[in-house]
């Protein structure tokens, strides 16, 4: 009993004033992609790929470190031997430079991943907005019809008292009501998991709540706050954008880098059978008592040897699987050029149909719907039509604006997955008429 009084006291106390800690900052489009760029943790841990792969261009250029060696010869063979202290180093030939010229390949590698990874949270955070955004203005599409229906019931009433509709009208407004009840409910639960999300997205260790701004959708859709070219616009047709959408395709930047790699990775692994040096160098003496001539006998010497001979061994299958590596990569890469085509084909037709939807919805949907309902609600009132018809009607016009706003979401959405395909979020379609 008392870890279930704990508990209650913990979510009535604690868990409010958690909440209360976090600060809601209402932001634009623009300022939601600016945080996420600032404060995302994914990105942030991305990014220290290109720090890592700077480190190891110094690696793969480094020198071999030397061996220090020493001889002291003992019993007979250190009366006729001379002592020596001196350093051996290994010389690679042809390998250091290979090696260097991979992993600098390997670092654009990963600089254009922490691109691709940059440019895909910045479509992440705007398809999170939009649903976000739509969300919001779903919900305040069924708290206005809430609002209607309860003016209804209260008109169907007043004309029941007044033995002027028979008593069912006011059950039907009751029940219609009801069922909007559960449908505001469900849209605030919505409203909270995209909010939900859309943190999710922007992915702020901080104690910030991001939200969008409380602007909903509506006739005068702000198109270009929301970084996208109105539908009425004159788009080209697919034929004319194809080659600049494909100019900037991260997937085929990073399929030709890959390709540049797996080259570069050939010559390392080949060079492998070219032998190395090993220079050895130092400093000898010999003791008086051990010399014939009774002196102190010291000097230099030096030698030299061809190590890592590829005699027994030649590195074949290395260089086999390096080779076969190299056709891969090029494989993959006309591969990815002509996915990239049919990606970019079908993104642009899904845009222009929901741009088309949506054209549709304003020049021929939703003009006179609210005017519709205001003259049947008046003529219900009056007594010149039933409830039933009333009820039918307010059902078609709130369906009408929930698919507008649908509509207009779903466009966002589509231009926002047309820039995900072409990987240019600043994509200007009026450079191709």
């Amino acid at each position: 009993m008392k870890k279930v009084l704990c508990s209650i006291i913990f979510i009535l106390f604690i868990v409010p004033s958690v909440i209360a800690a976090e600060s809601v900052q209402k932001v634009y489009l623009n300022e939601a992609i600016q945080a996420a760029l600032k404060n995302n943790i994914d990105l942030q841990a991305a990014s220290i790929n290109v720090n890592i792969a700077k480190n190891n261009i110094r690696a793969a250029n480094r020198l071999q470190n030397p061996s220090f060696d020493a001889f002291y010869f003992m019993g007979a063979a250190g009366r006729s031997e001379p002592r020596q202290l001196g350093f051996s180093e290994n010389i690679e030939i042809a390998k250091r430079k290979a090696r260097k010229n991979l992993a600098e390949s390997t670092l654009k590698l990963a600089e254009k991943n922490l691109d691709y990874t940059t440019f895909d949270l910045k479509m992440d955070v705007r398809e999170a907005y939009i649903n976000l955004v739509a969300a919001k203005s779903i919900l305040y599409t069924l708290e206005q019809q809430k609002e209607l229906q309860e003016e209804l019931l209260s008109i169907a009433k007043n004309r029941v008292k007044a033995h002027n509709a028979p008593d069912i009208d006011s059950i039907q407004a009751e029940i219609a009501l009801n069922q909007l009840i559960t449908q505001v409910n469900t849209a605030k639960v919505n409203v909270n998991s995209a909010l939900s999300n859309f943190n999710k997205v922007i992915n702020d260790p901080n104690n910030i709540i991001y939200d969008s701004m409380d602007k909903i959708f509506s006739e005068e859709n702000n198109f270009e706050e929301m970084l996208t070219p109105p539908p009425d616009y004159n788009f080209p047709s697919f034929d004319e954008i194809i080659q600049k959408a494909l100019e900037n395709r991260f997937d085929i930047k990073i399929s030709k880098q890959q390709i540049d790699i797996a080259e570069k990775n050939l010559t390392v692994v080949a060079r492998q059978r070219i032998p190395d040096i090993q220079l050895t160098g130092g400093y000898a003496y010999k003791p008086s008592q051990y010399a014939d001539n009774g002196n102190f006998n010291n000097g230099a010497y030096a030698g030299a040897s061809i190590v890592n001979i590829p005699l027994f061994y030649n590195y074949s299958p290395e260089i086999q699987n390096a080779a076969l590596q190299l056709k891969q990569a090029e494989l993959k890469y006309n591969s990815v050029k002509n996915k990239a085509i049919k990606d970019v084909s079908a993104a642009y037709e899904r845009f222009l149909t929901a741009a088309d939807n949506l054209n549709h919805y304003e020049t021929k949907i939703v003009k006179g719907s609210e005017q519709l309902i205001e003259t049947s609600k008046e003529s219900y009132e009056t007594g010149k039509s039933d409830i039933t018809s009333l009820i039918v009607m307010k059902q078609s016009y709130k369906s009408i604006i929930i698919g507008y706003s649908q509509a207009l979401a779903e466009y966002y959405n589509s231009w926002t997955n047309f820039l995900r395909e072409v990987n240019d979020e600043e994509f200007d379609l009026a450079d191709d008429l």
